[in-house]
């Protein structure tokens, strides 16, 4: 379609965008194959943000979208509530096997938020089943990201996504920003900084751990704007919290799927949390879906009442939604076939030299990166986010290459089907970008 002949702007308000600015010089795609969009004006624009850190596997699988056909004309909705079909046990099998030693349940839904949501009830109502009604508090941190439900914006650490919203969730705290000043330009995971975690000893002594039920982050916190965790951190966290009887919640949204090499950072870290979020790269972004994974123990003191006694009041029409189901099994088919799980390793050294010759120009604060996760951040300007917005601007129109930005920080996390001439090519928009404006 033509922007010519394209309807008007007026009626769709854009989420998490200047939708003022946009529409006086809209960024339009029509298709997409492979590595690449296609824009109304015949440009190929590469992907380098695997759309919404979704598209892990390539844009235009066939084999998702004929998945999709058949099962839309064979089975186009089945509710979950009391009734079932196949392909939901089916799918939950396919995911425990990839997800840590001892978490064998999925509870499904249908987006990341609702994921986060979905752990954070699960984890409250866990403490009551156990007789520990009093661990009500949460605790997420600051610069984290955890959707946009009510529960997510009040356990996240975006001021952004809170300030609008009244007084959230209450009787929750954060834990400090994982990130240690002088640690710029690390290369991969910083030395220094697990001591962080130790705020979290401060928080329980402040409150009780009676009273806490659950600690959320991100292994790699990925939409504040790639943050690395330091080596040990995250292993921290895990001792604390199983020392006092504290569930933690890793929110693997993003880096679930082969993001950082291997199948979840859980597994990747070798750090197993008592609940994971994930959505995302289950469909490769093909369909809306969210799946919750829960530790056996979790689950089966859940499974102590009556046999007829709904044990959790909570899902969505849409769990475990068939269509979606076949969307995640036909994209588990391409990440095993064509071993994708692996493409961190194989190319991750690649991509952080590539993203670290970056440093060259003054204008660079800092760089990070971890697997095929990178972000660059630059000094602010006169006015805060302007130079982050300027650099995507110039890389979609001028170098062809999709970048995400965030305030001054630029977001990059390629389909999982990359390769070298793909990198080459989006540092090759971005060293432009930065030095015809800066």
């Amino acid at each position: 379609m033509s922007m010519t002949s394209a309807p008007s702007m007026d009626s769709f308000w854009m989420p998490f965008t200047a939708n003022r600015q946009f529409k006086a010089n809209p960024r339009m795609f029509e298709s997409a194959e492979g590595m690449y969009y296609k824009t109304p004006d015949g440009r190929s624009v590469l992907d380098s943000t695997a759309g919404l850190w979704c598209v892990n596997a390539g844009h235009g699988r066939t084999q998702i979208s004929e998945a999709v056909s058949r099962q839309v004309q064979n089975l186009d909705f089945a509710p979950t509530f009391q009734l079932c079909h196949p392909m939901a046990f089916e799918l939950a099998e396919r995911l425990t096997k990839l997800s840590p030693e001892g978490m064998d349940h999925v509870f499904f839904c249908n987006s990341g938020s609702e994921s986060v949501d979905t752990a954070l009830k699960i984890a409250l109502a866990y403490h009551r089943a156990k007789g520990d009604s009093g661990r009500t508090r949460l605790i997420g941190r600051e610069k984290g990201y955890h959707g946009t439900g009510f529960g997510g914006i009040s356990v996240g650490g975006l001021v952004n996504n809170r300030r609008a919203f009244g007084s959230l969730l209450t009787g929750v705290d954060h834990l400090k920003h994982a990130w240690t000043p002088g640690t710029e330009f690390t290369k991969g995971q910083p030395e220094v900084g697990a001591n962080l975690a130790d705020e979290l000893e401060g928080i329980i002594a402040l409150h009780g751990a009676e009273t806490i039920a659950a600690v959320i982050v991100e292994p790699i916190a990925g939409s504040g704007g790639v943050w690395i965790p330091p080596k040990g951190y995250l292993q921290r966290l895990r001792d604390i919290t199983r020392k006092h009887g504290i569930l933690l919640i890793f929110d693997e949204v993003i880096t679930g799927f082969g993001r950082i090499g291997g199948a979840f950072a859980s597994t990747h870290f070798d750090i197993t949390p008592d609940l994971m979020t994930s959505a995302k790269g289950l469909t490769n972004g093909a369909i809306p879906m969210g799946a919750v994974f829960v530790s056996n123990d979790i689950h089966d003191a859940f499974m102590t009442g009556p046999e007829e006694a709904i044990e959790l009041f909570h899902g969505y029409t849409y769990s475990a939604h068939p269509v979606a189901c076949a969307a995640a099994l036909a994209t588990l088919d391409i990440y095993e076939r064509e071993n994708l799980f692996n493409k961190a390793y194989e190319l991750g050294e690649y991509w952080q030299e590539q993203l670290h010759s970056l440093k060259e120009f003054d204008v660079v604060k800092d760089i990070r990166n971890y697997g095929l996760v990178g972000g660059i951040e630059f000094h602010t300007g006169d006015k805060p986010g302007q130079r982050g917005y300027d650099v995507f601007e110039h890389c979609f129109w001028k170098g062809n290459v999709m970048v995400r930005y965030t305030m001054d920080i630029l977001a990059m996390s390629p389909p999982l089907i990359v390769e070298k001439e793909h990198i080459d090519e989006a540092i090759t928009a971005l060293r432009n970008g930065i030095k015809a404006l800066y």
